[in-house]
C-alpha cells in the first residue's frame, strides 16, 4: 500500500493528522484500523497494529504538508538547531554581602 495511491480514499481526519505529523514513522492504531478497512492493497503493520510508513510515504506526506502550509522547509542557507531561542546573556555575579558564597571557599 502506498499513501500516495490511497490518499483520496483516506478520511479527512487521518489526512489532517498525517499533514500535522509528517515525521511520524507509523500511523496510530485507531487510524490504522480505518485505513485497513478501506485499503485495497498490502499493508505493513508493526507489532502494535500500527501502519508502518515507507520512505516514499514520508516524502509524499512531507510534500503535501509543505503545500498545505503545515510545515515549512528552511532555505538551504538557513541553519537552525531545532526551534531554539537565542541564548541568554549571563552577567557576572554581583559582589557584596548579598553575593552567594561558594561551599568550597572561605566563609
Amino acid at each position: 500500500m502506498s499513501i500516495k495511491d490511497e490518499w483520496q480514499r483516506i478520511d479527512s481526519e487521518t489526512r489532517t493528522w498525517l499533514l500535522e505529523n509528517p515525521g511520524s514513522l507509523t500511523i496510530p492504531a485507531a487510524m490504522s484500523a480505518k485505513i485497513s478497512t478501506d485499503d485495497h492493497g498490502d499493508i505493513a503493520y508493526d507489532p502494535h497494529g500500527q501502519v508502518v510508513l515507507s520512505p516514499a510515504d514520508h516524502d509524499f506526506i512531507r510534500e503535501k504538508a509543505e503545500a498545505a502550509g503545515t510545515i515549512r522547509v528552511p532555505a538551504a542557507t538557513e541553519y537552525r538547531f531545532f526551534d531554539t531561542s537565542p541564548l541568554p546573556v549571563i552577567r557576572n555575579a554581583p559582589a557584596g554581602r548579598h553575593a552567594a558564597t561558594s561551599p568550597d571557599g572561605p566563609q
